[in-house]
């Protein structure tokens, strides 16, 4: 499981910073290409870069797809939730279940539809060919205009990309029905910046446990300081 989940990192993480290199150099070349010096330009116009702008494209279609199985793994996709967490915990747990549950089941008739158009739009031809089976009334299929690459190629990142969120959601739902935790992702934390320590306060107005309202770092949903918090205050009066 490991090696699965650090393929889908470094697959994640090849295709975005491949299609930013690939789009830095085409515009490099654009613009390069149009200044007046002799030689250069005569040789930046030579050469095409006219397959940028589909590689590129066909780069964020499988990064997204590979990408959206990711985000199921680590919690990072948006919902809102401000419903489900006033619900007591039992009935709480049954919406969860039933929310990856349907996702389970849309990410897998997704991959099966996918799979079937990638199947007619040209791989049964490729794979008969490959195998040296007979080919009868099989169609060859398309190529992409520019790089004419089969576009079933293209197109398998649904059906892959897919199943794979079809078993990220599967393994999620499997962990909540053992542990009742989901994966979770702080979108307000910003790796390298450290929080100061805290300061004791007073007062605490915004002390709410319903994990719906903010609450000071300071102090736990029953009102009492941290730890932390009490020795600040305590060295505080001290002084």
């Amino acid at each position: 499981m490991k090696l699965l989940d650090h393929l889908e990192e470094w697959l994640v993480t090849f295709l975005m910073a491949g299609a930013t290199l690939i789009i830095f150099v085409a515009v490099l070349h654009r613009y390069a290409a149009g200044l007046a010096i002799p030689g250069l330009q005569d040789w930046l116009l030579s050469i095409s870069m006219s397959w940028a702008q589909e590689l590129t494209i066909i780069m964020f279609v499988w990064m997204a797809k590979f990408g959206a199985a990711y985000g199921v793994r680590t919690g990072i996709h948006v919902g809102v939730d401000v419903l489900i967490n006033r619900l007591s915990k039992p009935t709480r747990g049954k919406f969860v279940m039933f929310g990856l549950s349907a996702g389970a089941l849309f990410t897998a008739i997704v991959a099966v539809l996918g799979t079937r158009f990638v199947w007619e739009n040209g791989a049964h031809y490729d794979i008969y060919t490959w195998l040296g089976l007979t080919l009868t009334d099989v169609p060859e299929g398309p190529t992409t205009p520019d790089l004419e690459w089969p576009t079933w190629m293209v197109y398998s990142a649904i059906p892959l990309g897919t199943s794979l969120m079809c078993f990220r959601f599967l393994q999620v739902l499997v962990t909540f029905a053992k542990t009742g935790e989901l994966p979770h992702h702080d979108h307000g934390h910003v790796d390298g910046l450290e929080e100061d320590e805290p300061i004791a306060v007073d007062a605490n107005p915004y002390a709410m446990s319903d994990n719906l309202h903010p609450r000071d770092l300071h102090h736990r949903p029953d009102g009492s300081l941290h730890a932390a918090s009490q020795k600040a205050r305590e060295e505080g009066q001290r002084k």
